[in-house]
């Protein structure tokens, strides 16, 4: 007679082994519910809510208003809807300059500083990332003397024989190129309460500043990702590439670039986030002003909420700034995924190869022929 013994499962769990995984992440569960999943679900209630921020906002005298503070901020028609378009294009635009242009001056700096050929790279890393370490409000003063009426910026640029401009206090877009206004057609459509004209009028001076301001602090952290990702490619695709004779613009963007898509991601997500969510420039710094063209919508949920008491639509604000944030970050995630190969490319290749393989054949061919007919022709 035969017996069986019961063998246990491969890949299951012993026993015990359950219970140990929840009791050792069970602080950091308890730790995110209490200060990150409760507030936001709190937060998520206040913005259906008429709550004025004294006492509890679960108490019986606050009453749930639905989508009103929604609908004020995108439909309302009045001043919030207003301030609420105003803060939203002026963000759009900070996010439109600043992160193609410090995804591409990082990565530059990466490449430079990751040649093998360059003395000193230690030094240029520690530099260029210096400024990503240096308190946000330290450089938000910094930049607040530099770009002064009468600061260095504007003496530097008198040199060059240009008269700078009140960097701080200057409202006009800088699209705009100096006219003051618009055709009828754009003065009178408006978007959320702002005209189209200011929509296509890009930043103002004053925002532009801050994009450079941005551009400045930030490179310095995304150059240090490229490195490190740089640093992990093999170099056997690129001596391939080189015995193939691809020049260095090719070998970058046709084989280390595509090669960067993970890190790439990495940079532009955090990048857009970053950029979404600015504040701490706008407080420190302008207070978005001059005629609310630095204001963002960060800013903004903070002075609705905690300076005009409207804490409904501040927190409003902050839900509409989730799904922003949520949808332009699926976007470039599809946008950098991954392709097949379509089937032109494939048949193109195809063919190549194919001519690539029969070429030397045919010369051998021929001179085998030749050499038979010499042959006959001596018998």
């Amino acid at each position: 007679m035969t017996t069986y013994s019961r063998q246990p499962r491969r890949g299951g769990l012993r026993r015990g082994e359950a219970a140990s995984g929840w009791l050792f992440t069970a602080p950091m569960i308890i730790l995110l519910g209490l200060f990150l999943v409760i507030p936001v679900l709190m937060a998520l209630w206040v913005s259906f809510s008429d709550w004025g921020g004294r006492g509890s906002p679960f108490s019986g005298s606050v009453n749930f208003v639905g989508f009103k503070n929604y609908s004020t901020l995108l439909s309302g028609g009045g001043l919030a809807e207003q301030d609420f378009g105003t803060a939203l294009k002026n963000n759009a635009w900070y996010v439109v300059l600043v992160v193609p242009l410090q995804t591409a001056l990082a990565l530059f700096l990466a490449v430079m500083v990751n040649r093998q050929i360059l003395r000193g790279r230690g030094f240029f890393r520690t530099a260029f990332y210096f400024p990503s370490v240096t308190s946000s409000v330290a450089i938000t003063v910094l930049w607040l003397f530099l770009f002064n009426s009468t600061g260095a910026v504007n003496k530097a640029l008198s040199y060059l024989g240009v008269v700078g401009p009140n960097w701080f206090n200057d409202p006009a877009g800088i699209f705009h190129f100096g006219a003051t206004s618009g055709p009828a057609f754009l003065e009178k459509s408006t978007a959320l309460g702002v005209p189209l004209w200011d929509w296509i009028g890009g930043p103002s001076v004053a925002m532009f500043a801050l994009i450079l301001l941005a551009v400045f602090t930030t490179s310095g952290t995304f150059m240090l990702l490229f490195v490190a990702a740089l640093q992990n490619l093999g170099g056997d695709i690129q001596e391939a590439a080189m015995m193939d004779g691809a020049t260095g613009w090719q070998r970058f963007w046709r084989v280390t670039l595509p090669q960067l898509r993970p890190t790439l991601f990495t940079v532009l997500t955090l990048g857009l986030i970053g950029c979404w969510q600015v504040f701490d420039q706008i407080y420190t710094g302008t207070q978005g002003g001059p005629a609310k063209t630095t204001m963002t919508p960060a800013y903004l949920s903070y002075t609705s909420s905690f300076v005009n008491q409207s804490w409904g639509q501040g927190a409003a604000i902050a839900f509409i700034l989730f799904v922003i944030i949520v949808f332009f970050t699926l976007f470039q995630r599809w946008v950098l995924r991954e392709r097949a190969v379509s089937k032109r490319r494939m048949r193109q290749y195809t063919v190549a190869t194919t001519a690539a393989t029969s070429t030397p054949v045919a010369p051998a061919m021929a001179a085998g022929a030749a050499a038979d007919t010499g042959e006959e022709n001596e018998r």
